[in-house]
């Protein structure tokens, strides 16, 4: 058996204890917002807003679009912790690092877990602003936040990825979208380094790989959740296209821009889901 990392579990409980003094709700769901994405906060009534800088031990968001703040408060009357903005490894953090708020979320009791992210379209069949449900992915970072001797007290040595987007998550959240009249995708969500964006044969690449949808972020978090026995659910708004014989030239305006169009959408389907998840 591993040795257990005592200095990380020491970190976790120093970040929790200090969350727990500022409030005392205990989240049942965890939400992280990505790049364009941080509208769903103000659907949150918050009992407490802390900026990731007071809380011990977390990193700090480098990328403007991330407000880097912790929000713990009520979501249809279900209680929630949500992060307005996350962290990515090309930000120059260790992977234990950038995955340290899922290990913190889980100890102040999710059971639940809705990763959110903008993404560049890779299946042509989808177009920019369109939401994608994510059912898998494939790892492209290089590494992996598990790597190291295993915290036997989180989680086992060798998860299992199978199904680790949760099939009962997905099923409902596709109903919700229907009822809703959203048009929802499902797709493979690619996970690369960044922070460039991909090359034309990048892209290619990805594609023939199997990919639908292509970003930087995500795909750590979820390794972790799994690893820790969290449900995870992700969903992606296409910002760009990267189709090889159909591209031009791109920024962030233009993908900020793409997110916000889908964000309202996007933060109702959350919401709905939210409330009916039975946990």
């Amino acid at each position: 058996m591993s040795k257990p990392n005592i200095k990380l579990r020491t970190m976790i409980n120093e970040a929790v204890a200090f969350i727990r003094s500022q409030s005392d709700l205990r989240p049942e769901v965890g939400i992280i917002l990505g790049t364009g994405l941080g509208a769903l906060a103000k659907r949150i009534d918050r009992v407490a807003t802390i900026p990731y800088d007071q809380i011990p031990h977390f990193p700090i968001s480098t990328v403007e679009t991330h407000a880097g703040r912790l929000i713990l408060g009520k979501l249809e009357g279900r209680n929630v912790v949500g992060m307005q903005g996350r962290f990515h490894y090309y930000e120059g953090y260790p992977m234990e690092q950038v995955t340290f708020p899922v290990r913190v979320m889980k100890e102040l009791g999710i059971a639940a877990l809705v990763v959110c992210n903008a993404s560049g379209g890779l299946n042509p069949q989808f177009a920019v602003s369109d939401m994608v449900l994510i059912t898998d992915h494939i790892n492209l970072q290089i590494t992996n936040p598990l790597i190291g001797p295993n915290h036997d007290d989180l989680g086992p040595r060798f998860p299992d990825m199978y199904s680790c987007y949760d099939p009962d998550l997905i099923e409902l959240t596709e109903n919700i979208a229907l009822q809703l009249g959203f048009k929802l995708h499902r797709g493979v969500y690619v996970a690369v380094v960044g922070p460039c964006l991909e090359t034309p044969a990048e892209y290619r690449m990805l594609r023939i790989l199997g990919g639908d949808i292509v970003g930087m972020s995500t795909v750590p978090e979820v390794i972790v959740a799994r690893h820790q026995g969290t449900k995870v659910l992700g969903l992606s708004i296409i910002t760009d296209m990267g189709l090889p014989d159909a591209m031009g030239p791109m920024n962030m305006e233009h993908i900020i821009a793409a997110a916000h169009k889908t964000e309202p959408m996007l933060t109702e389907l959350v919401a709905k889901v939210v409330e009916r998840m039975e946990l």
